[in-house]
């Protein structure tokens, strides 16, 4: 079954017990017809995350995988070892918290379709919420930290904290893995020399709970990734690639 697994949803999930059911339910929606995974990793979770996913995979919900963590270790280590596990070619992160829409995930694979592998092909679609959905004060911290993001960096995406992103797998993990690295996937893919695209994606009002990741604290803690990343960027020489000669 693995061999034939063409998309994997990877879902970093930390206290989103009353939000998961309904977005998983609406992932298969979007993806019937497709041969796909879902893998969630219940980040150290205090509530009924864990037991709810076990209920919804013994109820016959098969394309559903879990990975549990001990201890919360954050959306970008959730992310790296769901990305590890995953059998799929192309890879969809999105939130836990239901404001990511699924149904904008066909519309992304239909524009990478039959690329898998080519070294021209696009590399990463990474989704740009036109009708932001947070509260005031998160808009304002992810607009100062995509300003300065954008200024630094120089990767032409607007919105590069949007959970929603489709990404090949082989390329995803050609990147330097770090903490927090989810936030600078685009700027990672670019300094690989992979293509992007920028899709409009729809976004929605959390349903229950509170957010558990991407608050003010962690944009500032971002500034020192930020310079990592800036270094990273113009240390790499991969401006040409070597071609094998024949005798």
């Amino acid at each position: 079954m693995s061999n034939n697994i063409y998309i994997s949803v990877l879902i970093p999930a930390k206290n989103e017990a009353a939000n998961l059911p309904p977005l998983l339910h609406e992932i298969r929606a979007a993806l019937d017809g497709e041969a796909y995974e879902i893998i969630v990793v219940d980040d150290g979770s205090t509530d009924n995350t864990l037991e709810k996913l076990r209920t919804l995979k013994s109820s016959g919900f098969d394309q559903l995988r879990i990975l549990h963590q001990a201890r919360s270790l954050g959306q970008s280590t959730s992310i790296y070892h769901a990305a590890l596990a995953a059998h799929g070619h192309w890879l969809v992160t999105l939130d836990g918290d239901g404001q990511n829409d699924p149904a904008d995930i066909p519309s992304m694979i239909a524009l990478v379709r039959g690329s898998e592998g080519d070294a021209n092909g696009i590399k990463l679609v990474a989704g740009h919420r036109v009708n932001r959905r947070d509260t005031a004060s998160k808009r304002w911290a992810s607009r100062f930290a995509n300003g300065l993001r954008s200024r630094m960096l120089k990767d032409a995406t607007p919105d590069t904290g949007c959970g929603l992103k489709l990404i090949e797998r082989a390329a995803f993990l050609r990147l330097p893995y770090f903490d927090h690295m989810h936030r600078y996937i685009p700027a990672l893919i670019q300094r690989n020399k992979g293509r992007m695209l920028v899709h409009p994606v729809n976004h929605r009002h959390r349903q229950a709970g509170t957010s558990k990741y991407g608050n003010l604290d962690r944009a500032l803690v971002g500034i020192l990734d930020l310079l990592g990343v800036w270094w990273l960027i113009r240390r790499t020489r991969f401006d040409a690639i070597p071609q094998e000669v024949d005798v």
